[in-house]
Parts: C-alpha cells; sequence; structure tokens
C-alpha cells in the first residue's frame, strides 16, 4: 500500500521513539510530528544525546521496522490514559488538556512503545523505507515552546520515501552548508551578531551597510518610476494606536512595549508600518483625483520571536521592510494588483531569481481576523480575480491570510531548489475603516478607499540572506560591495595604481597594497568574491593598460583602461550577472 509521506515521517517518529526507549529506558518523551523533509521528537533525559548516537538509534530503527510491528489504535477514558502514561510527565500533561476538551484520547502502540497520537499510520512498520532516513542534528527545545519550561533534546531526522530521493536531499543540504549566509557574512565582512547582547539584531559592517543600502536606492528609484511617493512614520506609538488598528488585541505577543509613566500611559515599538500610513493619509482632503495613491516606507520594525526560532538573517527581530502601500477606488483594484505582481516579478529578476519557478500563494481569512465575512468575501474575491485576468498561476492557502485581509504572497526558488517565501501584497478593506479614512469622489460624496499593502522584498535582511545563498556570496556587480580591487606586483607601481582607481572613482574600488605575493593578494580577492582584480605591471603601465581576472578565473590582459571601465559601467547598467 501506497502512503502519503507524512504519515510514513509520522510513522518513522514513532519508531525513533520506541529505538530510544529501548536504548535509553530512563528516557521522557514529549512529542513528535512530521515536518517538511522529515520528523523530530523531544526527549528528557540524563543522557547528553550527539551525532555519536546517530548510528546506535538507526540501526536499532532498522531493526523494529524489519519487525513487523503493527500499529495498534486505542482511545482511552481519561481514567485509563492516566494510568498507562503514569510514568510519563509530558504526556499526562496532554492527557489533562484533551480531557478538559471532550475530545478522544488516542494512542497508538508499535512493539511495547505506546504513544498520544491521532494518527495516522502505516498499518505495519514493514511497510516503511529502512534506507530513506537519516539522524542529522540534536537542538534544545523547551516544552511547548516558553521559555518558562524545561529544555528537552529535540532530535531531528530526514525522511523520504526513497533513498535516491534522501541522497538528493543530502547533497542539497551539503550545499547549502556551503552556502550559509553566516558564514559567507563573516568571510567577507558583512555583519556579525551578538547574541548576549541584542538577540535577534544585525550588526551591519560597512561593506555589508554598502550592500543593504545600494538594495534600499535600487528599490527607490524602482518606486520613483512607478509613482510611489516616500515617507518616514515613527517607531514608537502609543498602545491607542495599535488598540485601534487591531495589533493590540491580536498581535501584542509579538510587540515589545512598556509603561513609562501613569501620566503617558503605555508605548510600543511599532511591529507593522501600516498604522503610520494610515495617519499620513488622513491629513488633508483627498480627490479621487489623488487616487491611486502609492505611499512608501523603508520601515524598522520589532517583532518578538522565540529565541529558538532565530537564524541568522533568515529570522531575526529587528528588520527593515520595503513597506508600501497603495490607497485606491474600488474600480482601480484589479489593474493596481496586477501591476505590483508585474513589479514584483521584475524585481526578483533582477536579482537573478528565475521567475518561472516563483509561486504564487493566495492565502485567505484566518480564523482570528478583523472585519466581517462580507467584506472578506469580497476581499478574497478581487486578489483571485486579479491574479486570473494576469494569467498568474497560484496555489490557494485557506486560514493563512492576515488579519485584516487576504494576501498573495510570493516564493522564490534558489540556486540549489530551496523555496523561500518573500514578498506580500496584501489586500485590505478594514483598516481604512478602522482609521476612518475617505476621499472626495467626483460627486463629491465621501468614499472610503480600499487599502493594499505591498512589501517586494518583505524584510531587507532576509532577503539579504537568501540572495547570499542563492549565488553563493558572488553577488552581480552591480551589488558587490567590492567592485573591483587594484594590485601593483611591486611597490613602483603604486602611483599607476593610484591613477588606476581615481580613474574608476565612480565604483566601489579598494587597492591592494602589501608585501605578500601577487598571488597571495588575488587568492584573498578571490576568497572575497571581488568581482575583478585589476592586475599592474611595469608592462601595463608602459601600455597605459590593464590586466584583469574575475573572481572565476577568467584574465583578460591589457586591455585599455577606458575599455574596461565601460564594459563594467555597461554590465552595471543592465543588472547583468556575467563578468
Amino acid at each position: 500500500m501506497s502512503y502519503p509521506i507524512d504519515v510514513i515521517r509520522h510513522s518513522l517518529a514513532h519508531v525513533m521513539a520506541a529505538a530510544i526507549k529501548k536504548l535509553y529506558p530512563d528516557a521522557k518523551f514529549a512529542g513528535g510530528p512530521s515536518i517538511e523533509h522529515g520528523f523530530y521528537y523531544d526527549f528528557d533525559t540524563e543522557h547528553k544525546f550527539s551525532p555519536d548516537d546517530f548510528a546506535a538509534i538507526e540501526r536499532e530503527m532498522r531493526e523494529l521496522i524489519k519487525s513487523g510491528g503493527k500499529f495498534e489504535n486505542r482511545v482511552l477514558t481519561p481514567v485509563e490514559a492516566r494510568s498507562a502514561f503514569a510514568a510519563e510527565p509530558y504526556k499526562l500533561e496532554w492527557i489533562e488538556e484533551v480531557a478538559k476538551s471532550g475530545e478522544p484520547i488516542c494512542t497508538y502502540g508499535f512493539r511495547g512503545f505506546v504513544d498520544l497520537c491521532r494518527g495516522p499510520h502505516v498499518e505495519s512498520s514493514k511497510e516503511l523505507p529502512r534506507d530513506s532516513f537519516k539522524l542529522f542534528r540534536v537542538a534544545g527545545a523547551y516544552w511547548k515552546g516558553d521559555s518558562a519550561n524545561k529544555m528537552l533534546q529535540r532530535i531531528y531526522a530526514y525522511a523520504f520515501a526513497d533513498k535516491a530521493e534522501l541522497d538528493a536531499h543530502l547533497v542539497m543540504m551539503e550545499e547549502a552548508e556551503k552556502r550559509d549566509h553566516r558564514k559567507l557574512g563573516a568571510a567577507m565582512d558583512l555583519f556579525h551578531f551578538e547574541p548576549e547582547f541584542s538577540p535577534g539584531g544585525v550588526f551591519w559592517h560597512p561593506k555589508g551597510w554598502s550592500m543593504f543600502q545600494s538594495m534600499i536606492n535600487y528599490m527607490r528609484a524602482r518606486q520613483d518610476k512607478e509613482g510611489y511617493v516616500e515617507i518616514s512614520t515613527p517607531s514608537v506609538n502609543t498602545r491607542k494606536m495599535f488598540e485601534l488598528s487591531g495589533h493590540w488585541s491580536m498581535y501584542a505577543h509579538h510587540m515589545y512595549y512598556a509603561r513609562v509613566n501613569e501620566e503617558d500611559g503605555e508605548f510600543a515599538v511599532k511591529p507593522v508600518s501600516c498604522p503610520g500610513g494610515m495617519l499620513v493619509f488622513k491629513q488633508g482632503i483627498k480627490s479621487y483625483r489623488d487616487l491611486p495613491l502609492k505611499i512608501s516606507e523603508f520601515g524598522k520594525v520589532d517583532r518578538y520571536e522565540s529565541s529558538g526560532s532565530l537564524m541568522g538573517l533568515m529570522r531575526v527581530r529587528e528588520f527593515t521592510q520595503d513597506d508600501a502601500h497603495i490607497f485606491c477606488m474600488p474600480e482601480q483594484v484589479e489593474s493596481e494588483c496586477v501591476k505590483v505582481i508585474k513589479f514584483i516579478l521584475s524585481v526578483y529578476e533582477d536579482f537573478g531569481f528565475d521567475v518561472a519557478k516563483i509561486k504564487i500563494k493566495l492565502s485567505t481569512r484566518p480564523e482570528v481576523r478583523l472585519g466581517s465575512d462580507e467584506v472578506w468575501d469580497a476581499s478574497e474575491a478581487a486578489l483571485a480575480n486579479a491574479l486570473k485576468v494576469g494569467g498568474y498561476d497560484h496555489e490557494l492557502f485557506p486560514g493563512e491570510g492576515a488579519i485584516y485581509g487576504p494576501k498573495l504572497e510570493f516564493a522564490l526558488t534558489d540556486a540549489i531548489g530551496r523555496e523561500w517565501q518573500c514578498g506580500t501584497l496584501q489586500f485590505d478593506m478594514n483598516l481604512p475603516e478602522r482609521f476612518d479614512i475617505h476621499y472626495i469622489d467626483k460627486d463629491n460624496e465621501k468614499r472610503r478607499p480600499i487599502m493594499l499593502h505591498r512589501a517586494l522584498f518583505g524584510s531587507l535582511e532576509r532577503f539579504m540572506g537568501i540572495l547570499i545563498e542563492h549565488v553563493a556570496g558572488k553577488f552581480p556587480l552591480w551589488l558587490a560591495p567590492v567592485q573591483a580591487v587594484v594590485i601593483p606586483i611591486s611597490d613602483k607601481l603604486h602611483g599607476y595604481a593610484e591613477s588606476v582607481a581615481d580613474a574608476m572613482g565612480e565604483f566601489k574600488v579598494e587597492k591592494m597594497y602589501s608585501s605578500d605575493s601577487m598571488q597571495k593578494r588575488i587568492r584573498e580577492a578571490q576568497l572575497a568574491q571581488v568581482p575583478y582584480m585589476i592586475v599592474l605591471g611595469e608592462q601595463e603601465e608602459a601600455a597605459g593598460t590593464v590586466s584583469v581576472r574575475t573572481r572565476d578565473g577568467k584574465q583578460i590582459n591589457g586591455i585599455k583602461l577606458d575599455e574596461f571601465i565601460a564594459s563594467m559601467r555597461e554590465k552595471i547598467a543592465g543588472k547583468s550577472a556575467e563578468l
């Protein structure tokens, strides 16, 4: 019988727990779901797991699979469940929660190991693969994700339907390790992190900050051409503003806030930029002739994320959004949505992503949300229709929308096949109502605008991390923090090197003067992924030329400097990825 991969992974999680129970009888069990690419299970035991234990655990798992044990389902009463799990404190806590909810208490047993579980599972362990799973990591995980609870040990495993898929994934993960943006960022002197002093914060170094500003300048120029105007709004606001926007009641667990004093009340650091955009729109009278009004902001926002979820630039607590809010009339919504979709896709193409592989996801109303069902019906229909008119394929994700409206999410595929969610387009009829904003229509009547939230990079920090790993640090010339280095082969050529560097003043150029050999300096520049190394010898000085070596080893000898500068200008203007 063929089973869905999630069922296989979930069943393997139980097999791993059974193997660990046999090898480490004192272990207490928390839970172990299937996840993308595999599964994990949380344990509480005196034994400190390490990768050295993985081979023994995997061998025991294979023996259990070979044995052909049945996965047997039972429904227990609360009394029976408490008795069955009397020695398992974490299971007892779950039992009490399930009993209070009135839901049935389901268990699955496998060769003497019984676990609380709704299933489903494979019928017999013989139906599980023996050579397409691999344990790969141990991590700490608080019970129920709460730092007030005990830290457990979480063992992660990859699992696939067959060995070929596992092998392909392991090759991809090996390549991902080489491309890890945290390692490349440190090696290229772009940024670093200080978990002790600013967990979830980024300390940008000059080269990294130069790239960051280049990304902002790129987006600013693109937005100018698209008719956006740019604003800036305060980072610290009163509780009242976020109560009005709805974030205080639905998002406060992700917000940083404090009471300054009794007179001034509570303040919060903004987790989003949209309330500020609403207040800017509200200033002055807006006519239908002013719409669509496109207001952008490179807003720094702060959101609390659990310490266990932080991951370099990919998941931080403070980040910058290329946020924008488009205020439009109902009849403008469809065309504006299509424009934004085209804009987003063209941006990703400029950064070297394959547009054909970008996935668009339509996320609809979540269980906890603002506004009426009628408003949500109209909002979801508008986004779906824009996709249809534009001819864009999409996937439906029910219940994954924002609290105030449905959204489109844009997922990139990087060079080694991983998907990353980046940009969003969100349809909002709720915040305009809550902030009571309006425009005057052609009949001199007040009308409520529709608001489109849009971010293309999403988080600039996250996009930078994705880009670093996508190109393995080999940034396109136009974005590279150092575009060229000048390397004179001897001290007596420093004068010529200075004149070459001065002539290239429009670019990001560094001079590499040192007593190290030319070969060593070239190697250093290659490790830093500098696009061009301009090597100068006596022959080049005499002819007024330069010899150029690319980071990939391509050599161009004796080229006129003005010709080389012209070629760099052309590549930068065209956003070319080729050197």
